[in-house]
């Protein structure tokens, strides 16, 4: 009772986000000028078992409200018409523990295929006993086991605005004295059924003779170019070359996978279309994608950003579609009510969230080079960024971390410098402030991903491209872009005082100083750093505004603390983890570190923002979007700190931020409902709670003045350096005490071999994040796939019809790709 009334509500919130369709001012290039279909592929099927109840009612309330509900038919013993994703149901039910003795071997198309099918068991033995299964490993496996086979009557019952059935093999059911043809003829008298659509030209071929075209549309199905099609027995490929003359007279619409339209070249980036659409349109054929689904890999052209893949089959200038097929239809129906046809349009953003790039657009150029900041600024952004760090002989410059290692091509020429600097990072790396700004200016930057070794890289034609951009060349780019402000970050200033002679404050100040941005009021300047000591430095100008940030995630922020804060910073930034609490990749709730913060008067920037569906918990529905409508709507936070600046500006600009129901919208993109996803999972198998995250103290606030400058140290063996502590905390005063008595004894020592561990316990540098472990987010388990909870099997995945994704990726690692289960 209490899963069911949780549903409700879940079900009323998302009904929100649904509006009525209302006519496009710009004709849309489908063949009749209407908005292109979005259709459901065993409804929310990319969150839910397919054809679920879930699936099918979700589906339904966030998506636009013309969509269509696809059901793929399969016939029991005795003739009752299921929905189930393949003619082998063993993918997608429990009927392999259920029924374990009752494997069969049967001709498919010519093929023999083992497993369990429908037509060995009656309606009742299957829908009285057996529950759905989730059949995609990427996809959560908790609601596995939860929910009953549908039929087409419980899919109908639900009353979607359309109905599509796909019969894919009519020919394997014949055989078995079932006929597809005789249940939809009974089925359709007391159901609307709007399209049907097969891949076999003779069911259509009978089916043409027996539909009411005005209330039926049907649609042939292309499967792989090389497949053969069972009834004529052409190639796909042959077939598609002859439209007019075998297809064309029996129905009024193609579906073909969407490498069909718009193929992607060996290196993974889009090639030109292909004139299918146009082609089909000339012969009054309707055309409809398929293979959409947002946590596959895609074209490296969309930047991981799923509704971008959508608006180029639908608004691309030359054609659009007349419709998708999805997993994921709230994501198809926001791109094409909310962002078709508005790419040359130039509006106001909207809300009071701040775009913040984080090393610039670093989700599509190296990070902080030149063109990513020229992208951010492209892009929207309001506030571009650089952390800087020092040469060896002082210059200043733009670079994500200190270690030219990960972010340059720096690794192989300057090996011979690479070591090992506990107080920055606990992995060997070459130093900036080990080499010239000469030396520097030879090597490459370097785009790399943030989830390590995995298959989820970005953008790698842009891998190397784009220049490395001094403190000073950044002020300058951000004065004549007319930004609205900069963010000028600073790490690692006590160990670069004290063992490289250097003062990296100084040089920011002297930096902004010249720039004249001490003495203007027109670009925000943010000063930021998880150095209170360092943003002491720059108290009492105006024109600055201080941020300190809190790498560590914490659980709540207790007012003697933000107190503490306030005596050094206007804002502060925090990584997501420390908002929105996440267990096994579902959302559980929120902290209250926001409302701490804000009710002390600090603004709140949130980091970092990333458009991988590696990185998103499920109630995002693996869409960026969402996330940032959580944040912008829900969190309220003041600014979002992005890889990818045009994904959080695409949203901060389009129609659709408006939640009121009132508003004259065409649909609504809604934030995520923290936990009610999770609740929709029966307690007993619901992940074990986290223990909560510790919450900020006065002591994690505070940091010991910055030393003078030193000496350039000799080299010290790592082997006897002290570790440092992972926290500012106790450690760090122990450390801070002990050297000051050593001080008091040896004050000749001080400065020439103890001044280095004066930071010692400072907060530790966070490691990259390994995928789908993103500031603080839960990680994969052994070798599962992160969002799979389950373990990765090594038999190879078996190819899928169409409405079960037939264009399946195979599996290159166990983490971040779309495995069939099998």
């Amino acid at each position: 009772m209490i899963r069911a009334l949780i549903f409700v509500s879940l079900f009323i919130h998302s009904t929100l986000a649904q509006k009525p369709s209302q006519s496009s001012p710009t004709k849309w290039q489908t063949l009749n000028g209407e908005q292109p279909l979005v259709i459901a592929r065993g409804g929310f099927s990319g969150l839910f078992p397919e054809s679920s109840s879930f699936a099918n009612q979700i589906a339904v309330s966030t998506s636009l409200s013309d969509m269509a509900v696809s059901c793929n038919l399969q016939l029991t013993k005795d003739g009752i018409g299921l929905c189930l994703p393949d003619i082998r149901i063993d993918n997608s039910t429990t009927i392999s523990s259920i029924y374990p003795k009752g494997q069969s071997t049967y001709k498919v198309n010519g093929q023999s295929v083992r497993g369990w099918f429908t037509v060995d068991y009656t309606s009742d033995q299957l829908l009285s006993n057996v529950t759905l299964m989730q059949n995609v490993y990427s996809r959560s496996n908790l609601f596995d086991g939860q929910l009953p086979i549908s039929t087409v009557e419980d899919v109908t019952g639900i009353k979607p605005p359309k109905f599509w059935l796909h019969v894919q093999y009519e020919r394997f059911y014949i055989e078995r004295k079932l006929s597809p043809a005789a249940y939809i003829d009974t089925a359709s008298k007391h159901m609307s059924i709007n399209y049907i659509s097969s891949p076999e030209i003779g069911f259509l071929k009978l089916m043409n003779s027996k539909v009411n075209k005005k209330k039926t549309k049907l649609v042939f199905q292309f499967l792989g170019l090389e497949d053969v099609e069972p009834t004529i027995n052409h190639k796909y490929k042959s077939i598609l070359q002859s439209l007019d003359s075998l297809v064309k007279p029996y129905v009024s619409g193609i579906l073909v996978p969407k490498e069909y339209i718009w193929p992607t070249n060996n290196d993974g980036y889009l090639d030109e279309p292909t004139t299918l659409v146009d082609d089909a349109h000339k012969l009054g054929l309707e055309v409809y994608a398929y293979g959409f689904a947002n946590d596959v890999p895609m074209s490296y052209d969309y930047n991981y950003d799923p509704t971008a893949e959508y608006t180029q089959f639908v608004d691309n200038s030359k054609f659009s579609v007349d419709g998708v097929l999805t997993d994921f239809p709230p994501t198809a129906s926001e791109a094409i009510a909310c962002f078709a046809h508005k790419k040359n349009e130039s509006k106001p953003k909207n809300g009071a969230s701040l775009i913040i790039s984080n090393n610039g657009a670093s989700g599509i150029y190296p990070g902080s080079s030149d063109l990513a900041y020229q992208r951010a600024v492209e892009d929207g952004a309001d506030i571009i960024d650089c952390s800087v760090q020092l040469s060896q002989d002082g210059v200043a410059f733009c670079l994500p971390s200190a270690d030219l290692a990960g972010d340059t091509t720096a690794m192989l020429p300057f090996i011979d410098r690479k070591t090992v600097i506990p107080e920055i990072q606990p992995e060997e790396g070459v130093f900036s402030f080990d080499l010239t700004w000469n030396e520097i200016q030879t090597l490459q930057s370097q785009l790399v991903s943030p989830f390590g070794n995995s298959s989820i890289i970005r953008n790698p034609a842009n891998k190397n491209k784009g220049s490395f951009v001094s403190l000073s060349e950044f002020l300058e780019f951000a004065k004549a872009k007319a930004v609205s402000g900069i963010l000028i970050n600073i790490e690692n200033a006590a160990y670069i005082a004290s063992n490289k002679n250097l003062d990296i404050v100084a040089k920011v100040a002297t930096a902004l100083t010249n720039a004249t941005f001490d003495k203007q009021s027109t670009q925000q300047v943010l000063i930021q750093s998880d150095d209170t000591s360092v943003l002491s430095k720059f108290k009492g100008i105006p024109a600055y505004k201080r941020v300190l940030k809190i790498k560590e995630k914490i659980g709540d922020a207790p007012k003697a603390s933000v107190d503490e804060i306030k005596k050094y910073a206007e804002a502060v930034t925090i990584p997501r983890s420390s908002i929105v609490k996440v267990n096994d990749f579902f959302t559980v709730g929120f902290t209250n570190v926001v409302k701490e913060m804000k009710a002390a008067n600090l603004s709140v920037y949130v980091y970092q923002f990333r458009n991988e569906y590696v990185s998103l918990a499920f109630d995002y529905f693996s869409d960026p979007i969402v996330e940032i409508a959580t944040y912008v709507q829900s969190v309220q936070a003041d600014g979002l700190i992005t890889d990818f600046p045009g994904t959080a500006s695409k949203y901060m600009r389009c129609p659709c931020t408006d939640t009121d129901p009132k508003a004259n919208i065409p649909y609504a993109i809604l934030p995520a409902e923290a936990g009610s996803l999770l609740s929709l999972i029966p307690p007993e198998i619901q992940p074990p709670a986290q223990a909560p995250a510790q919450p900020l103290e006065v002591k994690d606030v505070v940091d010991p003045p910055l030393p003078p400058l030193g000496k350039v140290n000799e080299p010290k063996d790592v082997e006897n350096l002290p570790q440092r502590g992972g926290s500012r905390s106790g450690l760090a005063n122990a450390a801070n005490v002990g050297l000051s008595l050593v001080a008091a004894i040896l004050p000749s020592l001080l400065l020439t071999f103890y001044s280095p561990f004066l930071r010692q316990g400072k907060r530790e540098k966070k490691q990259l994040p390994v995928a789908g472990n993103d500031d603080g987010a839960p990680p994969g388990k052994g070798l599962t796939h992160p969002f799979s909870g389950g373990e990765a099997e090594s038999t190879p995945a078996k190819q899928r019809d169409l409405f079960s994704q037939s264009d399946f990726y195979n599996m290159q690692e166990h983490h971040h790709h779309c495995l069939v289960r099998v």
